[in-house]
């Protein structure tokens, strides 16, 4: 009697324990080592991304719409053309860049609000080049700025955006690279920047001035001789009494220039 009970015992923990025990079931892994993503989901992949462009799309064309009705003169046209312009709102800044507000970050205050880029690896751009920064007031721009090699370029007035405007701006951040350049003593590189920025602007003196001083460091008479005397014709007295005090900055480098043109014209055969 008491085998069997002990028996039935064990029967009882055992059948409890198999109960108690967590199942195992075999399923297929859902993917196996180099084993490839079914078509089906990639195939919906590509679908969701095709949706996500076309509600981008949708967005970008109602912009468009709504900055052409609400443009006029030369404002369409700089909408027409892709490119910002003194006096657009937001809404054609962004038609302008073909955007979205995704693509900026906008801070607002009282009556003023600048747009910069979200991101700087995917930053919006016009016609002109990649935007850095819009800055608007009265719900107008006021000015706005391209990132480009040799710096920021700046514009703020209608004469900035022009072919000549930009030239201006390109050979003045050119010249402060090349000073500083000098700065470190890399004088090739400096002549370089300044020769760029001379063509830009050929009947500026200061920048004649910087060529001249950089080929003399280089040890370079014969060069620079010829970029002194330039500088001289450049600030003939006559234009200085002109223009008043335009020049007065030049004055010690006139001094400058004239003694070197001497003593170099001593020097050279």
């Amino acid at each position: 009697m008491h085998t069997t009970t002990t028996k039935l015992t064990i029967l009882a923990l055992a059948g409890f324990a198999a109960a108690c025990a967590p199942k195992r079931i075999n399923q297929e892994p859902i993917l196996e080592n180099d084993q490839r993503v079914p078509e089906a989901s990639a195939q919906g992949a590509a679908v969701a991304a095709a949706n996500q462009q076309a509600v981008q799309q949708m967005a970008r064309d109602s912009i468009a719409a709504e900055a052409i009705a609400t443009c006029a003169g030369d404002i369409c046209s700089a909408v027409t053309r892709g490119e910002v312009a003194l006096g657009m709102n937001e809404t054609q800044v962004l038609a302008a860049t073909g955007t979205t507000y995704d693509a900026w970050t906008v801070r607002r205050a009282a009556n003023s609000s600048v747009l910069v880029p979200r991101s700087s690896l995917y930053a919006p751009q016009d016609a002109a080049g990649e935007v850095a920064m819009v800055q608007l007031a009265d719900g107008r721009v006021r000015s706005y700025s391209y990132r480009e090699a040799q710096g920021v370029r700046v514009v703020s007035r209608p004469e900035d955006a022009t072919t000549d405007g930009r030239a201006v701006a390109m050979a003045d951040m050119l010249v402060r690279e090349g000073d500083d350049y000098v700065a470190r003593g890399e004088f090739d590189m400096a002549l370089n920047r300044y020769d760029r920025a001379h063509v830009l602007k050929p009947a500026d003196p200061s920048i004649t001035y910087r060529i001249a001083t950089t080929l003399d460091k280089q040890l370079r008479p014969i060069e620079a001789l010829i970029q002194y005397r330039l500088f001289l014709h450049q600030m003939e007295l006559e234009k200085i009494e002109a223009v008043g005090d335009a020049y007065a900055k030049l004055a010690t480098a006139i001094a400058y220039a004239k003694e070197r043109v001497v003593v170099i014209e001593r020097r050279t055969p």
